[in-house]
């Protein structure tokens, strides 16, 4: 019983800060994006500096393995799985440059969160054919930028034991006729700090492991079918990997 009233009220301090933060930086991530899109740079560092604020008052820390693995001026679509409510947060503390996010347009309704996001988001209706291609022309335009695209190829949240659910086609199809390469992100064991059907929060670190990008200059939709299956194979692989390790 003891147990589950600090975890109340952790969880409570956790999400009073989260917030907070968010309230008092809020200027400083919107008004920049609602004044130039050139001004990109100014409004993700302001969201990497909310995340290192709620890192530091909730204990739940970040670490980043295989960062060098990005080269600096290059956009990338990087894939990530996705298992919590904290992988919002892992993803401007792993990757370090201003990036766009495909979300589910429910996300937007959120009060403020979904305001805010909109400066990182590109918001979809997964159940609108008409929402989807202007999600992608959205964020071709932004690849063209030079901003980089961030995509959950599982379409939602892993709620399940698997390591992966099966993936969409459309961030592989968009790298091919971008020609813009792929770079798998693992966000782990931030299922352990929040785990599925539960609210409550755990102190903890989640780790965020780069994989080797992967090209797709030269590739036609022929190649589709492929490029997916070597991204899944390369995620799920190394999820087990770490699966395996936190047993031992």
């Amino acid at each position: 019983m003891l147990k589950k009233v600090i975890q109340i009220l952790y969880t409570a301090w956790c999400a009073i800060w989260f917030v907070g933060i968010m309230i008092v930086l809020s200027p400083f991530t919107v008004i920049p994006r609602l004044i130039s899109h050139k001004l990109d740079k100014f409004s993700y560092f302001f969201a990497r500096v909310w995340v290192f604020l709620f890192s530091m008052v909730s204990f739940i820390h970040f670490k980043t393995h295989n960062r060098k693995l990005i080269q600096r001026g290059q956009p990338y679509i990087f894939t990530i799985n996705h298992t919590s409510f904290l992988d919002a947060p892992a993803i401007p503390r792993a990757i370090p440059a201003p990036l766009k996010g495909l979300g589910k347009k429910e996300l937007a309704k959120i009060p403020l969160f979904g305001f805010i996001a909109s400066s990182f988001a590109v918001w979809v209706d997964r159940t609108s054919e008409e929402s989807r291609k202007k999600s992608v022309q959205k964020l071709v335009k932004n690849l063209n930028r030079g901003l980089s695209i961030m995509v959950a190829p599982e379409g939602t949240r892993n709620n399940t034991d698997e390591p992966l659910l099966p993936f969409y086609n459309g961030p592989f199809r968009l790298a091919i006729e971008t020609g813009t390469p792929i770079m798998p992100l693992i966000i782990h064991d931030a299922k352990r700090l929040m785990p599925k059907g539960q609210l409550g929060l755990k102190p903890g670190v989640i780790h965020n492991y780069f994989l080797p990008p992967i090209s797709t200059q030269n590739m036609t939709q022929e190649d589709l079918p492929a490029l997916k299956a070597q991204v899944y194979e390369m995620m799920k692989s190394k999820i087990i990997e770490l699966d395996e390790k936190n047993k031992r």
